[in-house]
């Protein structure tokens, strides 16, 4: 299981990929970032991760692989529904929910489902 402090690191990894995903962090998109995780009790720390993942222009495909990764290792966690929130609100921002953003955010719901999914199948099998 992953740490919480890694958890929201993470968070912040996975907002840098919505903010990013249709090219460009536009103004509004930290401005609803910052918003938002101003009532977080972790906002800081997520927005750090943000801020390092901006500032060292990652590759976001890459970042989502390992954000998923992240997610599967920590299991089932009731922040995923802040996150959710979360990259809908940035991702509507700036001229609405564009495609590659709607992508991302349906993608990662189905993704970690997936993964949980599987991740029980192989436990399965093992004891069977």
């Amino acid at each position: 299981m992953v740490s919480k402090d890694r958890l929201y690191q993470t968070f912040g990894e996975l907002l840098y990929v919505i903010a990013m995903s249709d090219g460009v962090i536009n103004k509004e998109e930290i401005n609803v970032l910052e918003e938002i995780l101003k009532s977080h009790p972790r906002g800081e720390e997520i927005k750090w991760s943000f801020d390092y993942e901006n500032e060292h222009s990652t590759d976001i495909e890459t970042l989502y692989k390992k954000v998923i990764e992240v997610f599967s290792d920590h299991g089932p966690d009731h922040e995923y529904d802040f996150m959710i929130f979360a990259l809908t609100k940035v991702a509507e921002a700036s001229d609405g929910v564009h495609d590659n953003e709607k992508k991302v955010i349906t993608n990662f719901s189905k993704d970690l489902l997936q993964r949980f999914k599987s991740d029980i199948e192989k436990i399965k099998e093992k004891y069977n």
